[in-house]
């Protein structure tokens, strides 16, 4: 698995809760080294067993850290790339989930190797959706709902985000269920297409 997974995991960790917090899981999950590259490659254990330490040293369960995970891709200074690759994606918090559907095919592009899931979005009425992400490993779904309560808030929208499984070719798949109340519900986040502000 490329490194950036591990590295956005290492990087949230040390922004919200300390370096010091990092490198205790770190140690407890048997990692030889606290510092991931994110053009490099490692193995899926290890993100597991770090997360799974990360998560005891917390006390929550890893789908809650996942989430937590997932916001601050959106919300932090340091990710502001990332949340404003991912405002491209619509101009509307529904245009955002529909463009889900494609996600996987516009990341491949640029990063052959990293292994994304592919998303499926059904649409239930113009204000509601789910999304099933075809993935056997679990916590991609929980990111997504982070970054989706996220954006739903970086949009203005007021939304009813919740995260469960359904079943997919006899196996059980995770599965988010969206309903948008009010598209302007707030004024949401200021985007434009050029930005000087950047974090670097």
């Amino acid at each position: 698995m490329y490194g950036m997974i591990h590295r956005a995991l290492q990087c949230f960790s040390q922004d919200t809760y300390g370096d010091g917090l990092w490198q205790k899981a770190v140690a407890d999950a048997g990692v030889p080294s606290p510092e991931f590259e994110a053009m490099l490659t490692y193995p899926d254990q290890q993100l597991d067993d770090v997360l799974n330490a990360l998560a005891a040293r917390l006390d929550k369960t890893p789908a809650q850290l996942c989430e937590d995970l997932g916001a601050y891709l959106v919300t932090h200074a340091r990710m502001e790339p990332v949340r404003r690759l991912l405002r491209f994606g619509g101009a509307t918090f529904e245009d955002f989930v529909l463009s889900l559907d494609d996600l996987h095919d516009r990341v491949k592009l640029a990063l052959p190797d990293l292994h994304l899931p592919r998303l499926e979005v059904d649409v239930h009425s113009q204000s509601a959706f789910s999304i099933l992400v075809n993935s056997e490993r679990e916590g991609f779904g929980a990111v997504l709902l982070g970054i989706l309560r996220a954006l739903a808030d970086d949009y203005g929208a007021l939304a009813v985000l919740e995260h469960g499984r359904a079943a997919k070719d006899g196996l059980m798949r995770e599965k988010i269920t969206a309903e948008v109340f009010e598209a302007d519900f707030t004024s949401g986040r200021g985007f434009g297409l050029v930005t000087t502000d950047i974090v670097r």
